[in-house]
């Protein structure tokens, strides 16, 4: 609706450009026709959608913006989908749409099926999105499913808005931490354990490292992504215990996370941009391109000349890069693999490094656009059960594992749990309502509404009813009722939801949306019966459940969530 409006305003600003009214447009002049926006008011009683336009213009025009909304409204072209036109406050075109408008809304679902609410609006442009990243030191942690589902669904959603998404994780297979997990694991191997005198003291105790140990004793083959890892009876080699207890910890995440339904193109190892002369590389060229300078016996960067608010130590007195090193090249990787926009989810714990990688980005002055990479940062999970917050985990030792919250909760509503609030707000995961068969679970809530529609279609059948495509289409205005006109309101919506969703990479926007249709549906359901005699009638209904089933199912499609056809 937002496009068909914008092309009738358009066609309304091209016939006082012609009359004079405005000042004909230029390249060089865009307050000629400057980017207006069409949103829906607020209240409904101001009409269905408003524009800014008169308001824009005024200042081009020369004239009152009230004065020139009236002329651009008089110079609308004639639409069946509008009903009424008025101007409030200072300037404001509101819409009242027609009946007729809405329910072409279902004729375009009907039409469109799955590609309903998809756009072209990337451009088949190349993102790269990295998500989760975690160190594989141990099972993954709810904060790390937190994590996977907002960057899959973010994946998700730029995908339907056209950009052409390439999904990558990022091993941390290098550091103190892969030394504190080969220790571990030896000393696991040569009988120690958590508590004894000689138990390392920076140590991983969880159960799994005992785990860990014995499958590298017993000689196990690890497979990860076609290269194979073999254990060996030999507690001294800390070499190959290091690469086998970092194989055995990669697979397990990577099970985990299919069982998540959470998948990636692309796994970058931290390892090989030392071991491919990627970080000296990055450090060269910075230094070659005279942003760094040494003070202290460390080399620094000035990234203060970027927006940094102070510079910052790259390589310190010791020789050692600083963390912040390897992210610039791993991030300048990407721009050379062709990602020509980069979107990285991280913790918030992450927010310090922000600056400083966009910084070293800027400095190496090779053509990355400014703000490169975008970070969406994700706020921590507090899990509750019983009305108790549940910390622990016996296998892992000190955290709740992604997988126990998938064994009590269930793959589905651990998802929507999960990404249904905004990344940078806490979030508490009620387990209880989580579980529950209530409409209190939103989850719950929006899968009963499409299970209910396929339902309908089972009873019909039952009752020798042979839903008539063409007749339900043409039966459409009979949906006259305020609970139909709602729905229909609601319907038109989804496509304007995934584009936000996409332009401020906010998945979330997806699941209020959906339970919002779903309420919507769920009050048309009870106030309109929909298997009535009268074929005219019951088609037409019969037509607006099926456009909110497909909606429902293209929405949670974006959410990684399934689309039950009973429960």
């Amino acid at each position: 609706m937002k496009a068909q409006l914008r092309a009738l305003i358009e066609q309304g600003l091209s016939a006082l450009r012609s009359a004079g009214t405005l000042p004909a447009s230029s390249n060089a002049d865009t307050s000629a026709s400057p980017d207006f926006v069409i949103e829906r008011p607020k209240e409904r009683a101001h009409g269905d959608f408003s524009t800014n336009a008169a308001m824009l213009l005024a200042k081009a025009a020369r004239g009152n913006p009230r004065a020139l909304a009236q002329q651009l409204v008089e110079a609308l072209p004639a639409s069946d989908a509008i009903a009424k036109v008025d101007i409030a406050g200072p300037g404001f075109i509101n819409f009242h749409l027609t009946p007729a408008a809405w329910q072409q809304q279902v004729r375009d679902i009907h039409a469109a099926g799955a590609a309903f609410g998809r756009n072209a609006s990337g451009g088949g442009k190349t993102v790269g999105v990295e998500y989760v990243s975690a160190n594989p030191t141990g099972p993954l942690h709810v904060g790390h499913g937190r994590a996977g589902v907002i960057g899959d669904c973010i994946a998700r959603v730029m995908a339907a808005n056209g950009w052409n998404v390439k999904r990558e994780f990022y091993y941390n297979d290098a550091g103190v931490q892969i030394e504190n997990l080969a220790r571990s694991t030896q000393a696991r191997a040569k009988g120690v354990k958590p508590g004894d005198a000689d138990w390392p003291a920076d140590a991983y105790n969880g159960d799994y490292i005992a785990d860990v140990a014995a499958a590298y004793l017993r000689g196990d083959s690890v497979e990860v992504e076609g290269h194979v890892t073999t254990g060996k009876n030999d507690a001294d080699d800390t070499d190959a215990i290091r690469k086998f207890a970092v194989a055995y910890l990669r697979r397990e995440q990577n099970d985990d996370l299919a069982a998540f339904g959470v998948s990636f193109d692309t796994y970058y190892l931290e390892s090989s941009l030392y071991a491919d002369g990627k970080v000296e590389e990055t450090v060269r060229t910075l230094i070659a391109k005279g942003h760094t300078f040494e003070d202290g016996g460390a080399l620094w960067l000035r990234t203060t000349d970027f927006g940094d608010d102070k510079d910052r130590v790259m390589r310190k007195s010791d020789g050692t890069y600083t963390y912040f090193v390897p992210d610039v090249a791993y991030h300048l990787s990407k721009w050379q693999r062709g990602y020509e926009r980069a979107v990285t989810e991280l913790g918030a714990d992450h927010h310090g490094s922000l600056a400083r990688v966009r910084a070293g980005l800027q400095a190496l002055d090779c053509g990355i656009p400014t703000g490169y990479p975008d970070y969406v940062l994700h706020q921590m999970v507090t899990v509750m059960r019983g009305g108790e917050e549940v910390k622990l985990s016996k296998r892992a030792g000190s955290y709740l594992t992604l997988r126990d919250l998938i064994d009590e909760a269930g793959r589905d509503a651990t998802r929507w749990f999960l990404v249904a609030r905004k990344p940078d707000s806490q979030l508490t995961f009620d387990i209880d309502l989580a579980r529950s068969q209530s409409n209190d679970n939103p989850v719950f809530y929006v899968q009963y509404a499409h299970a209910r529609v396929c339902s309908l279609l089972r009873q019909a059948g039952e009752k020798g009813y042979a839903f008539d495509a063409g007749n339900g289409a043409a039966s459409l205005h009979l949906l006259d009722d305020a609970p139909a006109q709602e729905l229909m309101r609601e319907l038109s919506r989804y496509a304007e939801v995934v584009e936000a969703a996409g332009t401020t990479l906010e998945p979330h926007l997806i699941a209020q949306y959906l339970r919002e249709l779903a309420n919507a549906f769920h009050g048309w359901y009870h106030a309109s019966p929909v298997l009535v005699e009268d074929a005219a009638l019951r088609d037409a209904r019969l037509a607006l459940a099926l456009a909110t089933r497909q909606v429902l199912a293209n929405g949670l499609d974006l959410l990684g969530v399934s689309a039950p056809e009973s429960m």
